[in-house]
């Protein structure tokens, strides 16, 4: 099955009070680059998401963002040092003794008192909370795949339409071949006899053989053929189920060589006509090839 590497999904999932929302965005890349962007107190699970990505997508490059709201996966708690507290105290009183001195300590004086209070974050729910946010991310996948196997479809229907336009220009063009093949040879006379200032003699027997032989040079069976091959392949490589992007960019790659080569071996206008169609074809076929997985 044939899917683009553009997509996007996305799932939320509230457990208690939390609320994990995940959104996985992907665009067309040569290898599968996978690039997660999630609070600091989830940086733990980094990898393990990561592999989750990795057994469903093979190229391109993904954007993973997972945000939390309410507790997450820590809670929060303040802690007073008692300890010290104790000695701010003892001290304010001695303080307060030695210079006869009025008045009882605040609330308000010892909340602006250094290192009394710290806050630590306390692991809540972590197993449940951690289940959740794979959940959320193969959820989001699931989606995402759904949309590359979707636009997979479109782009497999523009490459057979092209596909069945190039095999029509095909069909002409082999129709057209003994003309081509005549064209050459005309011309690989026409220069002899510019260089030679006459006609070729019908009984110069060797000169004859010989541009024969590089008429058969300006022959285009062998990349017709080829050119067929190349959309054989291309055809059945549309059927398979694995990543095939780069294989049908290597195929199209081909295809562009073998119209190259038919192009230059004529000079006929129709024929010149139908390489640039082909071309065109090709190159728009090239275009789409980018953005299969």
């Amino acid at each position: 099955m044939v899917r683009s590497m553009t997509g996007y999904g996305k799932e939320s999932i509230t457990v208690d009070d939390s609320h994990i929302h995940v959104e996985v965005r992907s665009v067309n890349h040569r290898f599968l680059d996978i690039s997660p962007k999630m609070p600091r107190n989830l940086l733990f699970m980094e990898e393990r998401l990561k592999r989750k990505v990795q057994d469903k997508l093979a190229r391109g490059r993904v954007d993973l963002f997972v945000t939390l709201e309410g507790k997450g996966l820590f809670e929060r708690k303040v802690d007073v040092d008692w300890a010290l507290l104790d000695q701010y105290m003892a001290k304010f009183t001695d303080i307060k003794d030695r210079y006869q001195l009025t008045g009882d300590v605040s609330i308000d004086m010892v909340s602006k008192l250094d290192d009394i209070f710290t806050i630590q974050e306390v692991e809540e729910h972590t197993d449940e909370l951690q289940q959740a946010l794979i959940e959320a991310v193969e959820q989001s996948l699931e989606r995402l795949l759904v949309m590359r196997e979707q636009e997979g479809a479109r782009l497999v229907e523009d490459f057979q339409k092209r596909m069945v336009r190039m095999d029509e220009i095909l069909l002409q063009l082999e129709e057209k071949r003994p003309v081509i093949v005549d064209e050459h040879r005309n011309k690989i006379r026409e220069r002899i006899e510019e260089y030679t200032q006459e006609a070729l003699d019908p009984d110069q027997s060797r000169v004859l053989q010989e541009v024969g032989l590089l008429a058969e040079k300006g022959d285009v069976t062998e990349e017709l053929t080829r050119l067929q091959s190349h959309l054989s392949q291309f055809r059945v490589t549309l059927s398979e189920q694995e990543a095939i992007g780069r294989r049908l960019d290597f195929i199209v790659q081909e295809m562009h060589r073998e119209v190259n080569t038919i192009g230059s071996k004529s000079n006929d206008a129709e024929v010149t006509q139908w390489v640039v169609s082909l071309k065109s074809e090709i190159e728009k076929m090239k275009e789409q090839v980018q953005n299969v997985e």
